[in-house]
């Protein structure tokens, strides 16, 4: 067993409760308790739903460097994004595994396409608001993985501890190429598109998913 000072600890916990109160800040709202619960009461389908959204992030990733073979700083950060999600979903995948749990075909939240339905048609705008919408997509799924974090079983919760620190930089990177794209600040977009997602976040919803709003009972 590799020894860590414990200086090193210290540091990492430091760096990443820095990145999770950068998160929080930049977020509208954090998520409902009631979500909380329906994810500690519906573990398996959270881990199905997991699994998907780490395929989707992959998928988005490879898109945008399909369309936009001319911008090398979006291919080198979306390949290394991709293959971070692609290992992600390996990682969920091999988890089920281990307990029992099927992946299945689920239907998808409203919560990415209500986000995507305010970007716009034409680039260079088209780029910018795709990239602040997977900049939300992955803050609010780091702030998610530690809000479940401390309810969940050793293993689940060493794992989902362990995605937070790459959430929080694939934020972070999609912002900054959003910037790059849009040649400057993109504050207003930004503002314009979490005050969607906090109407998405905090509204009722049908089906639990990992990234629904609190779920109406019966």
């Amino acid at each position: 067993m590799r020894y860590t000072p414990a200086s090193r600890i210290f540091s990492l916990n430091r760096d990443m409760n820095d990145a999770l109160q950068e998160i929080h800040d930049f977020l509208p709202c954090r998520t409902p308790q009631t979500w909380i619960d329906s994810a500690l009461a519906n573990q398996d389908l959270l881990l199905i739903d997991h699994a998907h959204c780490e395929k989707k992030a992959a998928s988005t990733a490879l898109s945008l460097m399909y369309r936009y073979v001319d911008n090398t700083d979006l291919l080198n950060k979306m390949s290394r994004l991709a293959r971070e999600e692609l290992r992600h979903f390996e990682q969920v995948l091999a988890i089920m595994k281990k307990r029992g749990v099927t992946y299945t075909h689920l239907s998808p939240a409203r919560y990415a396409a209500g986000l995507r339905e305010a970007v716009r048609t034409e680039d260079p705008g088209r780029l910018v608001d795709v990239l602040i919408v997977g900049a939300i997509i992955e803050a609010r799924s780091c702030e998610r993985f530690a809000a479940l974090a401390p309810s969940l079983d050793e293993k689940l919760a060493e794992f989902y501890n362990s995605l937070l620190k790459s959430e929080a930089r694939h934020y972070q990177d999609y912002l900054k190429l959003a910037e790059q794209a849009n040649g400057g600040p993109v504050d207003d977009r930004v503002a314009e598109f979490l005050a969607i997602e906090q109407k998405l976040i905090e509204s009722p919803d049908s089906e639990f998913r990992f990234h629904s709003g609190p779920v109406l009972a019966g």
